[in-house]
C-alpha cells in the first residue's frame, strides 16, 4: 500500500468516526438508528484508532 492510499484510507476512517459520533448524538436525543448511543461511540473509537494507525504507517 502506498503512502497516498494510506492517507486516503485514514481520512475515510476518520470521517466514519465523526459520522458515528453524530449518530451517537442522534441516538442520545431518542432516535436510535440501528445501534444504541454507547455502541456508536465504541464504533467511533475503533474507526479513529484504525485511522490513526493508517496515518502513522
Amino acid at each position: 500500500m502506498t503512502k497516498l492510499e494510506s492517507k486516503k484510507y485514514s481520512k475515510v476512517l476518520m470521517m466514519g468516526s465523526v459520522s458515528a459520533i453524530v449518530l451517537s448524538g442522534i441516538g442520545y436525543l431518542g432516535y436510535d438508528f440501528w445501534l444504541a448511543s454507547t455502541q456508536w461511540l465504541l464504533v467511533s473509537v475503533v474507526l479513529a484508532l484504525f485511522g490513526v494507525y493508517m496515518k502513522l504507517s
